[in-house]
């Protein structure tokens, strides 16, 4: 679970609800059937509109995302694991990796793998590696872009609603009472649009791209370490190479654990 995503979504609720409480403005009136439809329904038209079937399909797989942590190798481990594949590299040489090949989880690892025991020229894995890198990350962008522009046309639909809400209320202005109770509920598709807006989409397209960033990172690693082994580098050489994609407190804990690994071995 995306525990960051659960909590800015309660905060965004309870910062609202309660903001209306406090000014005096009655729960009951967001409770207004046109303005869910013009906002929710009108954004999805805009969506529609803006961007091919092809992509909109993969909406629920990306709400997904948001929600449900993605299983990642983290990148120490990914450093360990490369340190223990060059260090079998240079004892046995590139093929004595094959048996490893089926124990990999992740599919773009395992086909760079696959390339490099088949013999491939360097340059040619780097380029299919990273080729298909850039169309991973041309289909993330795609799909942060949905969210990115519904919270574009959110907050304009919410306009929209409220225009339709005055006209509404001015057709009939024989009680003010009513009038003023229409006027006011008017103005909650306004409120609708900013809050899906600003809340919702807009920051859903964020996380999306921070998403994406975290996976393209650990895969431009994993091209690194590839092309290490595939060189027939030391385990140091490849240690302090990949450990430029560390932040300096994940590359402390790594030197803290092989400086445990190394007392035991003692």
């Amino acid at each position: 679970m995306e525990i960051s995503t659960i909590i800015g979504l309660v905060f965004g609720l309870v910062s609202v609800l309660f903001g209306m409480v406090l000014k005096g403005a009655p729960i009951q009136s967001l409770a207004t059937p046109a303005a869910y439809l013009i906002i929710l329904l009108g954004t999805a038209a805009s969506i529609f509109m803006a961007f091919p079937f092809s992509e909109i399909k993969k909406v629920p797989s990306l709400f997904k995302m948001i929600f449900v942590k993605k299983k990642m190798v983290s990148k120490a481990e990914l450093i360990t694991t490369f340190m223990e594949w060059a260090s079998i590299t240079r004892r046995e040489g590139l093929l004595a990796l094959e048996s490893k090949v089926d124990e990999i989880e992740d599919g773009f690892l395992r086909n760079g793998m696959r390339m490099i025991i088949d013999g491939n020229d360097q340059e040619f894995v780097r380029d299919v590696l990273m080729e298909d890198i850039r169309a991973t990350e041309d289909r993330h962008k795609a799909g942060a872009l949905i969210f990115s522009q519904a919270g574009m046309y959110a907050p304009t639909l919410g306009v929209l609603g409220a225009v339709i809400g005055l006209i509404a209320a001015l057709a009939d202005m024989t009680e003010m009472e009513k009038l003023a109770h229409a006027i006011g509920g008017a103005f909650i598709a306004t409120v609708l649009g900013i809050f899906t807006g600003y809340v919702l989409w807009h920051p859903i397209a964020n996380k999306l791209k921070r998403l994406s960033k975290q996976e393209i990172d650990v895969r431009l690693m994993m091209v690194e370490g590839l092309l290490s082994i595939q060189s027939g580098v030391s385990t140091i050489a490849i240690n302090q190479k990949l450990a430029v994609f560390l932040t300096p407190t994940e590359r402390a804990k790594l030197l803290d654990k092989e400086a445990g690994s190394s007392e035991q071995k003692d």
